[in-house]
C-alpha cells in the first residue's frame, strides 16, 4: 500500500503515517511534490518490454510531455535476481539533488523516495500506479530494497538523463531502509 511517513530530519521520534492516497498527495503538494495515481490502461505481463510499457501508457505520457517537453523517456526495472542490483541500489542511497526535476511512474512493484525538505523527511513508498515528481534541487534519496522488484517510466527534460549531485550528508543512515520500512507496515 502506498504510504507516507513524515519524520523529523533528526531521525528521532515517531513518524506521522498516512495511507490515504489523496491525503498523501495533498501533503506532498504542500511541499512542492506532485503525486498522482495513473493507470497503464491495460494489464501488462511481467515480461513486458519497454516498448509495450510505453505504448500502454502513451496517452498519459503524451499529456505530461506536452506540459514539460521531455527529451528522454525510458523504462527502468530491477528484479531480485538482477546481477547488478546491489550496485544499482547503492547508487541512489545517498542524499542528492538534481538540476532537473525527477519524474517516475511506477508501472509495477515498489520503491521508496525519501524527500528531505526543511526539517522533515517525507518517506514515500510508491507502488504500482503512483507517479511522483520531485522538484529540481530537492534533497532526496531512493531505496529499492535488497531484493528490488519494480518497473518505472523515467522522464527527463535534459539529454544527460539521471545526474545526481551528492550532498555528502549521512542523513540516510538515520532512517529505516526500504526493507525495514516495508516490514514495519505489516
Amino acid at each position: 500500500m502506498t504510504t507516507l511517513k513524515i519524520y523529523p530530519d533528526s531521525g528521532e521520534g515517531a513518524a506521522e503515517v498516512l495511507t490515504d492516497h489523496s491525503e498523501i498527495a495533498n501533503v506532498l503538494q504542500g511541499v512542492g511534490v506532485e503525486f498522482e495515481q495513473w493507470d497503464a490502461g491495460r494489464d501488462l505481463p511481467a515480461n513486458a518490454s519497454q516498448e509495450d510499457i510505453l505504448a500502454a501508457c502513451q496517452e498519459a505520457i503524451d499529456e505530461l510531455n506536452a506540459k514539460y517537453g521531455f527529451k528522454t523517456i525510458d523504462v527502468v526495472g530491477l528484479t531480485p535476481d538482477h546481477p547488478d542490483r546491489e550496485a544499482m541500489r547503492k547508487k541512489f542511497l545517498s542524499e542528492h539533488t538534481h538540476a532537473d526535476f525527477e519524474v517516475r511512474f511506477f508501472v509495477d512493484g515498489k520503491g521508496l523516495f525519501y524527500l528531505h525538505i526543511g526539517d522533515k523527511v517525507y518517506a514515500t513508498l510508491c507502488e504500482k500506479g503512483d507517479l511522483i515528481s520531485v522538484p529540481a534541487n530537492t534533497t532526496h534519496w531512493f531505496d529499492m530494497g535488497s531484493r528490488p522488484s519494480f518497473k518505472c517510466i523515467r522522464f527527463f527534460t535534459t539529454d544527460d538523463g539521471w545526474v545526481g549531485n551528492f550532498t555528502g550528508s549521512d542523513i540516510a543512515s538515520r532512517f529505516p531502509d526500504f526493507d525495514d520500512y516495508v516490514a514495519s507496515l505489516s
